[in-house]
């Protein structure tokens, strides 16, 4: 049956090569015959909008011609689904929708009749009318359903980005007039310049508002405008021969770019179309990052409501909330550019340069707060924005909303660089310094004490995204003729925006000098993300008494308290604090062992192989802090034991196999494994802190450490022990958290 079956596939095959049109005729065509389109596919965009809709589904959009149009239903197929969820950066189609089910588009109706097989690798390839000609209605777009799972390293897709005719305005600028101005970023006065034919031009300001200075502003990455000195800039106009290309703006003060706002341009001579007037001027106000002084920071405030979390570079992140005492996400069911303009500037950034979806900053964890919400651009606050609560089947965190923000230009890249690497993603890491006469020169950072938040802020300042790792040798790069150490001793929070705000040796102090122990770094675009199951902490935790017979294998990997050593071996029992840890990779990249396989360290007792030295801390504190008992968890088997729908496992410990933790995935110490544990023999009834905190080295890379501790109220009666409160270190307000102050064991993990 089966042979009868090939010989017939092969005779159809064999058909479609020798006679091509023979088979094309067997279908009578009742269109006209459609024409493949020429569009080449990398000067297309593809979207998914309407409502209602989840992050995977909707009307399919096409950006075509700088406008964007729909796509007809008339012969639409799973085959023209696939072909575009897969430009859309998912694995395939599960379905498509007629009829405008996620209601009806505008513009154009960009194609009609598409007829691919599915295999094609853009739409643009597939037979149809051609581009724009279409006998449809908007209420015939199409939409379609994929697959919620996404291709490996597709970036173009979930992005909502303000679409400007670049033939209006291309760029636009604030210069200052002042010499000594022109010197300190960030710039926030100036003339307001845009960009028209290879040369700056000025802008009339008859009529100019404060709401086209508010949209300049947002654009430079300022949250607010103020009044600007209009009787200085007359002075300054003339004296000045201006080049006036747009005389009219009339803007809103919601747009996220000017081009957006309604604009008239000169038709005649430029220089007589600004009769009475003068260049338009705008003074912005910086957030408190970015304010030049010290007064402004503190007068400036950010919101405490609001916060941005998972980004590789200022301004940007997954968007969260604090309502009550808990921080939660925000669903991205109708987010747009106006809501993440919004966020931005109550962060102290400017307006929205993209509104994201799909999780694409990682996935939150805890409650999703906010759903479907609807601003106007002009609220103080996203709460104050009108939305809907969630219910439990109207989001997952697969749907989290993020924003990217415009900021302010601060030139941080250009004094610093990294060399030498295989790619322009790795290098040694080289800083720009002043000698004494003025002159400028690259020199080297000394390898001692770089780590992973060091080279973070390095990334970051390159706009090179997240640090894989921070190496303290470079011996096997290229050499360069930089071979100056000048500077040492750099300690880092993450947090900074240049390397020059970290902390440093006033005096360059090394004691291995030379290129080959230089500072280093490899960047990338995404990163790990671990966080730890506190609820599950909090059910499984319960008490057992241990007999030493059965420790031998714990005491060679040094998992009891000290004082075992002086028990009376075999006899006798340790009491132990045993729960069930479950740790999730919620970033966007794989939690991968610092070190290769080749150092990982065999452990013949447990049958294991250790790939770092210490992976998680488990501790019992004190109500003030004193670390009274403590427990040490090497990374003996980092794997996937469960992951999301959609995401398959990769990392598995047997047979000497890979170890890591897939992004989407959790690997799970259960309570009843060796080490799971704390030895709490010698401790006294009380109330206690329970903390455990993941990578508590930063060994590892990740977009976000301050999720990395979690944190329970203890009670010990002796007998029984009961938890309660238990919580991610981030995921309370301020307030709540005052309840859990920072501990020094936090730190050094070392009993006091």
């Amino acid at each position: 049956m089966e042979q009868s079956q090939r010989r017939q596939h092969l005779v159809v095959l064999l058909l479609s090569i020798w006679f091509p049109s023979l088979l094309a005729q067997t279908t009578p065509s009742l269109r006209p015959s459609p024409t493949p389109t020429s569009q080449s596919p990398e000067r297309l965009k593809f979207r998914l909008a309407g409502h209602p809709r989840k992050h995977n589904e909707g009307r399919i959009e096409v950006f075509y011609k700088g406008e964007w149009g729909t796509i007809c239903d008339d012969d639409f197929s799973l085959a023209n689904a696939n072909v575009l969820c897969r430009q859309l950066g998912f694995v395939s189609a599960t379905g498509w929708a007629h009829s405008a089910k996620y209601g009806k588009g505008s513009g154009k109706i960009w194609l009609d009749n598409v007829q691919c097989s599915g295999s094609e690798r853009s739409i643009s390839v597939c037979k149809s009318r051609g581009w724009g000609n279409s006998d449809c209605t908007h209420d015939e777009d199409a939409g379609v359903i994929c697959k919620d799972e996404r291709l490996p390293g597709f970036v173009d897709s979930n992005v909502i980005e303000v679409q400007v005719d670049e033939r209006k305005v291309e760029e636009v600028r604030l210069r200052p007039v002042v010499t000594t101005a022109s010197r300190r970023l960030p710039v926030t006065e100036g003339v307001v310049e845009v960009k028209y034919k290879d040369s700056w031009v000025q802008v009339c300001d008859n009529g100019w508002t404060p709401k086209n200075s508010r949209v300049v502003c947002g654009m430079m990455g300022f949250p607010h405008e103020r009044k600007v000195n209009k009787n200085f800039y007359k002075l300054y106009a003339e004296r000045q021969k201006n080049y006036y290309f747009v005389h009219s703006v009339a803007c809103l003060g919601t747009e996220v770019h000017l081009a957006a706002c309604p604009l008239e341009f000169n038709q005649g001579n430029a220089t007589e179309t600004c009769a009475g007037g003068m260049p338009a001027a705008v003074s912005c106000v910086p957030g408190p990052e970015y304010a030049q002084n010290r007064a402004m920071k503190k007068k400036l405030k950010t919101s405490s409501t609001v916060r941005l979390k998972g980004g590789a570079r200022p301004g940007e992140g997954r968007v969260e909330v604090l309502k009550g005492s808990e921080w939660g996400t925000v669903c991205d069911d109708r987010w747009n550019l106006q809501a993440a303009s919004v966020v931005c500037r109550e962060m102290g950034y400017g307006s929205a340069k993209l509104a994201l979806t799909g999780a694409r900053m990682g996935q939150g964890i805890g409650p999703i707060h906010m759903n479907e919400v609807q601003c106007t651009g002009h609220e103080r606050s996203l709460l104050n924005c009108n939305f809907k609560n969630i219910t439990a089947e109207d989001c997952k965190h697969t749907e989290d909303a993020a924003v990217r923000c415009n900021v302010p230009y601060m030139g941080y890249e250009k004094t610093v660089r990294i060399t030498g690497g295989r790619s322009g993603f790795e290098g040694r890491v080289e800083v720009l310094r002043s000698s004494a006469n003025g002159t400028q020169y690259w020199g080297l950072i000394c390898g001692e004490g770089w780590g992973t938040k060091e080279a973070m802020v390095a990334c970051k300042q390159l706009g090179l995204g997240y640090s894989n790792h921070g190496l303290q040798e470079t011996w096997y790069w290229d050499g360069s003729n930089v071979t100056d150490m000048v500077m040492s001793g750099v300690k880092c929070t993450g947090d900074e925006l240049s390397l020059s705000q970290c902390q440093h040796h006033k005096t360059v102090s090394c004691q291995k000098s030379g290129a080959r122990f230089s500072a280093g770094v490899i960047c990338s675009e995404t990163a790990s993300d671990l966080v730890l199951n506190a609820p599950l902490v909090q059910q499984s935790v319960y008490i057992e008494d241990r007999p030493l017979h059965m420790l031998y294998c714990a005491a060679e990997e040094n998992c009891l308290s000290s004082t075992a050593s002086k028990a009376n071996w075999p006899y006798g029992h340790r009491r132990l604090l045993r729960f069930s840890s479950e740790i999730h990779n919620i970033g966007r990249a794989d939690f991968r062992p610092k070190a290769g396989r080749h150092s990982w360290v065999w452990h013949a007792c447990h049958g294991h192989y250790h790939s770092m030295d210490i992976f998680t801390h488990y501790d019992l504190l004190s109500i003030n802090g004193t670390k009274v008992a403590e427990g040490h968890k090497a990374s003996f088997c980092l794997e996937d034991n469960e992951c999301q729908e959609g995401v398959s496992k990769r990392y598995e410990c047997a047979n000497f196999g890979e170890q890591g933790i897939t992004v989407g995935c959790r690997d799970l110490y259960r309570h009843d494994i060796d080490c799971q544990w704390i030895d709490i023999t010698d401790v006294k009834p009380g109330n206690y802190i329970l903390q455990i905190v993941i990578n508590p080295n930063y060994e590892v890379s990740e977009s976000d450490f301050t999720n990395n501790g979690m944190k329970c109220n203890c009670k010990y009666d002796g007998h029984r022990i009961w938890l309660h409160n238990c919580h991610t270190g981030d995921s309370f307000s301020e307030e709540a958290e005052r309840k859990f102050e920072k501990y020094p064991g936090q730190i050094n993990n070392q009993i006091s």
